[in-house]
């Protein structure tokens, strides 16, 4: 198993998109779940802002396959969209229970054991191990954590899924903050819960007699098993680099770059170009050095990017006559300037209570486009 947790994720623009073309979406679809499966690992890319959504699905369309061939890709690209439309319409009520209350909840904290990578299940244990080298966890690892923290140890979902955000390379506070809420069922109908069988046939492990190792019947009146008693309260913080020295050309029109915004193609050449890392935004959402240190080695990619470290108004007080370009996002709201659509796969905006509710939107867009163009 552990050899197939030995993901790496290159930052030359080149590399990633050489990655983008090598996806085999047929090979996708059949093996996604499992944790050797054929994912596309560009969600780190995606959630940064050097590709979008739309650049992945407009590659896809490109291929001469029938539509059913990426179907399940172009609707799990779909998903991160969602989560980022219920963001916008949602602010920071994503940050607390979105549509119930999670029930059952013991404390605020996440369980040690998740946290020391030793819950007793050789999978989920290998698999956080594997997470605090590289960055990067499997879909259904996720799950599986989560699951453990919130339905297992009872844990309040806010904090696990601050210390998972932390870690991520392709940390996405939307989706991560609202997957995490989903399965602890305060963004859902019930809960996400899966047994020793389960992660057996998705992790390729054949471990028995551990907590987990019980039907699904006994998992809806679960105590908290001993192996997971024993919880913690991470200290999440994050070291930001000096800023440069800006030298901005009141001639030339001035881009903001972010977190979320890293496309080396998208600010003219002939601009001022500058990375703004708020303290005050990383207080709020904080993530370690290597998510950093990633996002730091991604923008390379733009050319005469300088960074700067501080809050935007300080900015904009230091050079007042300048008009600063960005692109729109949740976390720059009191940005002042011109604000640029970000690229979305699909014209449906606005809050959906459900997944499924937004992507029918998409299935009905995708169906008017293919007549469309067979006119």
């Amino acid at each position: 198993m552990e050899e197939h947790l030995n993901y790496t994720f290159p930052t030359s623009y080149t590399e990633i998109l050489n990655r983008v073309t090598s996806i085999e979406p047929s090979d996708y679809a059949r093996s996604r779940n499992y944790i050797d499966g054929a994912v596309t690992q560009l969600s780190p890319y995606i959630s940064r802002g050097v590709i979008s959504t739309e650049m992945v699905y407009k590659h896809l369309l490109e291929r001469d396959v029938a539509f059913s061939t990426i179907e399940k890709l172009v609707q799990e690209l779909a998903w991160r969209d969602y989560w980022q439309q219920v963001w916008i319409a949602k602010g920071d009520e994503i940050n607390q229970d979105l549509r119930h209350p999670q029930s059952d909840v013991a404390n605020q904290e996440i369980t040690a054991a998740v946290v020391e990578a030793n819950t007793g299940i050789k999978a989920i244990d290998t698999a956080i191990k594997a997470f605090y080298k590289t960055g990067y966890l499997h879909n259904h690892s996720r799950m599986y954590i989560a699951a453990i923290c919130c339905n297992m140890a009872k844990n309040h979902w806010h904090h696990p899924a601050q210390w998972m955000y932390y870690h991520l390379l392709d940390g996405d506070w939307a989706s991560n903050a609202l997957s995490w809420q989903w399965v602890a069922g305060s963004n859902s109908n019930k809960k996400y819960v899966a047994n020793q069988e389960n992660i057996n046939k998705y992790c390729h492990t054949k471990q028995s007699g551990t907590f987990l190792d019980v039907s699904y019947e006994s998992l809806n009146d679960f105590e908290i098993p001993s192996a997971l008693k024993g919880n913690t309260q991470r200290s999440l913080s994050t070291d930001l680099p000096n800023s440069d020295v800006l030298v901005i050309s009141e001639e030339k029109p001035t881009y903001l770059f972010t977190y979320y915004n890293l496309d080396p193609k998208w600010a003219p050449t002939d601009s001022n170009r500058i990375l703004i890392l708020e303290p005050s935004h990383f207080k709020k959402y904080p993530v370690g050095e290597k998510a950093l240190n990633f996002a730091v080695s991604l923008s390379k990619n733009i050319e005469g990017l300088q960074c700067y470290v501080g809050e935007f108004d300080d900015l904009k007080k230091s050079y007042s006559k300048t008009v600063f370009h960005f692109k729109e996002h949740p976390t720059n709201n009191h940005f002042k300037g011109t604000a640029y659509d970000r690229d979305w796969m699909f014209d449906v905006k606005g809050y959906y209570r459900s997944f499924f509710a937004f992507w029918k939107k998409c299935k009905k867009e995708i169906k008017n486009r293919t007549a469309s163009t067979q006119v």
